[in-house]
């Protein structure tokens, strides 16, 4: 068969593509990023004693925003990523925004607190293992976006997987938030963020093998 009928054939067998297919991919991502989370921290660690008050407090959703609008900008870049030739544009700018109002919000905490209570506000009483505890439950959420990613085209696959790992860590602090009892800004700055970095590096570094087509 020659190329011109080759390509004849395919053009016009093909159907149209399913516009809610992509759509209904992320979706599922999403339902098992955030689902297993909550599967593992309830198994693992479980929901902090006092979770009832904290949903009184506007601080905890402060804290619960944080990582909420950094899985909306990965959610975005993921998305534009798992198409060739798409452009990020400003989906990037939704990931930063957050991150840098919780830094600035944490130099200024630490600015007005005394010297001698600067590093427990940091440090917290569960620096040690909270950025692990984040990463193993984004587990499920990293697997489930690296599947929706090799269902689709992406083309970098370095800044794709990284992408995948962070949106994966982020619904994974969100999840977490139920569990953890730091409510010190400086402390999110410094750990969640830390968190949600592990799986991104994660998946940078798996993506060009995960993500191969």
């Amino acid at each position: 068969m020659k190329t011109d009928d080759l390509v004849s054939l395919l053009s016009n067998s093909g159907g149209a593509a399913d516009p809610m297919m992509v759509s209904s991919r992320y979706w599922q991502a999403m339902v098992i990023s955030t689902g297993g989370a909550l599967i593992l921290l309830l198994i693992g660690y479980g929901l902090r004693p006092d979770l009832s008050v904290m949903l009184g407090t506007p601080l905890f959703w402060a804290r619960l925003a944080f990582p909420a609008v950094i899985a909306v900008g990965a959610l975005m870049v993921v998305a534009r990523l798992a198409r060739p030739g798409v452009s990020v544009g400003r989906s990037w700018t939704v990931m930063a925004l957050p991150v840098i109002v919780v830094i600035v919000a944490a130099v200024l905490t630490l600015g007005l607190a005394p010297a001698s209570e600067r590093l427990s506000m940091v440090l917290g009483a569960t620096w040690r293992s909270c950025p692990f505890n984040i990463a193993f439950l984004s587990i499920p959420g990293f697997i489930a976006n690296f599947w929706l990613l090799r269902n689709m085209a992406p083309t970098r696959l370095r800044v794709a997987g990284a992408a995948a790992g962070l949106l994966a860590g982020s619904a994974a602090t969100i999840v977490y938030c139920l569990h953890c009892p730091e409510m010190e800004v400086a402390f999110w700055a410094v750990w969640y963020i830390a968190g949600m970095l592990i799986p991104a590096v994660i998946g940078a570094v798996l993506a060009p093998r995960l993500l191969r087509w």
